[in-house]
């Protein structure tokens, strides 16, 4: 586990494919990168206004997500599951496991839709890794905020702890915007 502002990693403690993970660190590097370019920041800080939509900050990195090898609402992935329509915001196909990418802003906690995020992945035959992008902080309409953030990251460690029954998942990478 790594945290810094913005970023957190956690990865998992039992064998893993070593040469997938290096590339997929490599990938987070890139996406960690990107998102901190002042570019994308503004078009970012513009999408996340009240009632705006997961959509909305996903079109903020879709030409740089596209650039970086993603597919957009990959379909097919969950084809033999009784849901068979889930769909990851972005999926990058990997030899020894490809990347989930889910982008949540509103109702990450609210609904659990990190813990939503990390169960795609853990059923997910074609992919071993999730890239989240949260929230650092939400504003509510009353005013109060909400550390989204750090809520997520307190979450998803509690896959990774060691006297944890493993997921199936190696990795899971939380950018912060």
């Amino acid at each position: 586990m790594e945290i810094q502002e913005g970023y957190a990693f956690f990865e998992c403690l039992g064998p893993v494919n070593h040469e997938n993970l290096e590339s997929v660190r490599r990938i987070a590097n890139e996406v960690q990168g990107i998102l901190e370019s002042n570019e994308i920041q503004k078009l970012i800080s513009e999408a996340h206004v009240f009632h705006a939509s997961s959509h909305d900050i996903q079109s903020a990195i879709l030409p740089e997500m596209l650039q970086l090898g993603f597919t957009s609402e990959k379909t097919g992935l969950f084809s033999e599951y009784k849901v068979s329509g889930i769909r990851p915001d972005y999926f990058l196909d990997m030899p020894g496991g490809g990347i989930l990418f889910e982008v949540e802003r509103g109702k990450t906690i609210a609904n659990n839709m990190d813990l939503l995020d990390l169960w795609k992945t853990h059923i997910c035959r074609e992919a071993k890794h999730l890239f989240l992008l949260v929230p650092k902080i939400r504003v509510t309409e009353k005013g109060s905020k909400q550390k989204i953030f750090l809520s997520v990251v307190n979450r998803i460690e509690t896959f990774f702890q060691p006297d944890q029954p493993p997921i199936d998942v190696d990795s899971v990478h939380i950018f912060g915007y």
